[in-house]
């Protein structure tokens, strides 16, 4: 039997979802809303984000912050294979609070999109290990949470005191909140108190998205939200303010590299 590209395990601990992955597809320009953390263990990729354009090959632990536009592209025809571990914020603020004593908040982000150091790496698969390895055990979470812990600690920092600006973060909280509204960019830009144009520029280069891209990948997210809910494909483009399932099916495979029917399949 063929090994699916990619495929999503049951964890221990609520907050954490987990993925095996083995592919050659090109990933577009995307975003999550949860840390992601993983581990290259065959081939190699390169990335482009907010951080730079990196290259990562095996043994190379991967990042990306909550949401962090990026792409990814293997380096050859062979493709490549990680693990992935996706954190959402609300489970890691209150660690990170642990790791990083003082007047931070919950202002953490990961330091660097790519790290070559073994004893990370070892630490993150032991992670993936017990995030996965028999969910259900009694003892399972209390593992998994030590080995977060270790984990957190040598990976998160606060973050700088630059900060997106006000202005800008009140746009994208409009559409944070209510993805499915029809927004113009004159709502939103009323909200910012700038121009169209002043929130378009300003808006790109806070986010890497203009608005209008950052609206579709936060519908992205609601949809994929909605299929692992397990809600019915055919009612998810409407649910989350796509004008058709072909509309939905497009973007999603341009951003993720499957079809919104393979995810719900690798999640079955």
């Amino acid at each position: 039997m063929q090994q699916k590209p990619f495929r999503f395990l049951p964890t221990a601990l609520p907050g954490i979802e987990a993925m095996q992955a083995d592919s050659r597809l090109v990933f577009g320009r995307h975003m999550h809303l949860q840390f992601g953390l993983g581990v290259i263990e065959r081939g190699a990729q390169k990335s482009a984000s907010g951080r730079g354009i990196v290259e990562s090959g095996p043994g190379d632990t991967i990042t990306v912050n909550p949401g962090e536009v990026h792409d990814g592209m293997p380096l050859d025809e062979r493709g490549r294979a990680w693990r992935m571990l996706y954190l959402e914020p609300a489970l890691v603020a209150p660690l990170a609070a642990e790791v990083h004593p003082g007047p931070h908040g919950s202002a953490f982000e990961f330091h660097a999109p790519t790290m070559r150091d073994a004893r990370l790496a070892a630490q993150v698969l032991a992670l993936f290990d017990a995030a996965t390895h028999r969910p259900n055990h009694s003892a399972a979470a209390l593992h998994v949470e030590e080995c977060l812990l270790r984990v957190l600690g040598g990976l998160l920092r606060p973050k700088g005191h630059q900060q997106s600006a006000a202005s800008i973060a009140r746009a994208r909280t409009m559409m944070d909140d209510d993805p499915t509204a029809p927004w113009s960019l004159a709502q939103l830009a009323d909200a910012a108190s700038l121009s169209r144009y002043q929130l378009v520029r300003q808006f790109a280069q806070t986010t890497g998205l203009t608005p209008h891209a950052y609206l579709l990948q936060r519908r992205l997210q609601l949809a994929r939200h909605l299929m692992g809910a397990g809600t019915p494909l055919a009612d998810v483009a409407a649910a989350s303010g796509f004008a058709d399932q072909s509309h939905l099916t497009r973007l999603f495979t341009r951003s993720f590299g499957i079809t919104p029917g393979a995810y719900v399949r690798t999640r079955g």
